[in-house]
């Protein structure tokens, strides 16, 4: 990709600074000093890039991360699938399936695990542009798979384990996308003053995060799956009449879930910074496809809940017909 995109319109480029490292540097850094200026019209904001990320892990390890993450995907895609060929409701799995699951005891955390070294994963699987797909990706799997089978105390134990993964993994990839999109925030926005490779004049104030993307991991997305969880919880352990109230509350907040992460799925799509572009695609086009099966298979059960109620209708009348031919007879 031409770096020369990237940079703002009338910059004051040095022609000996090397464009991917000053790339490198933005995008990478996680400690913006502001510094006094005397040209309060022109540059009332002056900063520069005080702190940066260590340096990428070797290529080996992106390799890793991208197998074990198209392996999660394909296991999430095939169970999906293989569910909507049975025509059941939500998915009920056998304990060695559900720690292949994305959310599952084993794959999350070493999602996690990738989250917290993921400023220096950022070769050919950056999770800087790559990580939000993947807690789509975790988020979808919790809501879609369950474990009710299991005794409550199993059952609890998995859920909260489930919740408390989702926490840290949204806290872990904010460490990572934050300083990502105030990088591109402090590159698109701003005019190089020439003093240094990352000394840039801004005409307002650089936050954290940047304001050009405003997508966050711990976010309301995020609250929602984790609340959906907890109510999994309280209508497991709870009475059967009390659990009975809060089942309506609980598919409410299903569906509204599904609502919060294809709008997510859709602004990362349409406002990400725009590099790694085959490879956003074809993350954000693989939770795309995940969302398009859930919606197809809510559709299939809808028509085989009424497809059941019409038989058994069909059948109460044939009954009641039978019934009342006998009753003339007499």
């Amino acid at each position: 990709m031409n770096m020369l995109l990237w940079l703002p319109e009338y910059p004051t480029f040095q022609p000996g600074w090397d464009q991917e490292q000053v790339h490198a540097t933005f995008f990478k850094c996680i400690s913006w000093q502001v510094e006094e200026t005397l040209d309060t019209v022109n540059c009332p904001y002056h900063y520069f890039c005080d702190k940066t990320h260590p340096s990428n892990y070797p290529l080996l390890v992106d390799v890793l991360v991208l197998l074990f993450t198209a392996a999660s995907y394909l296991m999430t895609l095939v169970t999906v699938i293989m569910d909507m060929s049975s025509g059941r409701g939500r998915i009920f799995l056998s304990q060695s399936k559900r720690f292949l699951l994305p959310s599952g005891p084993v794959s999350l955390p070493i999602i996690i695990l990738a989250f917290a070294k993921g400023p220096q994963i950022n070769t050919v699987f950056p999770l800087s542009c790559l990580g939000p797909a993947i807690l789509l990706m975790v988020l979808i799997s919790a809501l879609s798979f369950d474990s009710a089978a299991d005794k409550d105390f199993k059952y609890t134990f998995f859920v909260a384990s489930t919740v408390s993964g989702i926490l840290h993994a949204s806290l872990y990839l904010d460490s990572v996308v934050l300083p990502y999109y105030t990088g591109f925030d402090a590159l698109m926005s701003s005019t190089f003053s020439g003093e240094c490779a990352s000394c840039v004049c801004r005409k307002e104030a650089l936050v954290v995060g940047g304001k050009l993307v405003r997508y966050r991991g711990w976010s309301m997305t995020t609250f929602f799956v984790v609340g959906v969880l907890c109510l999994r919880i309280v209508c497991k352990i709870s009475a059967e009449n009390y659990a009975g109230k809060l089942l309506f509350i609980k598919e409410l907040m299903e569906k509204f879930c599904w609502i919060l992460i294809t709008v997510d799925c859709v602004y990362l799509t349409l406002n990400s910074p725009p590099e790694r572009v085959v490879l956003r695609v074809a993350a954000f086009g693989g939770i795309f496809l995940l969302i398009f099966l859930h919606v197809l298979r809510e559709a299939c059960n809808q028509i085989y809940s009424m497809a059941y109620l019409a038989q058994k209708f069909r059948w109460m009348s044939s009954s009641l017909e039978t019934i009342w031919r006998k009753k003339l007879l007499l």
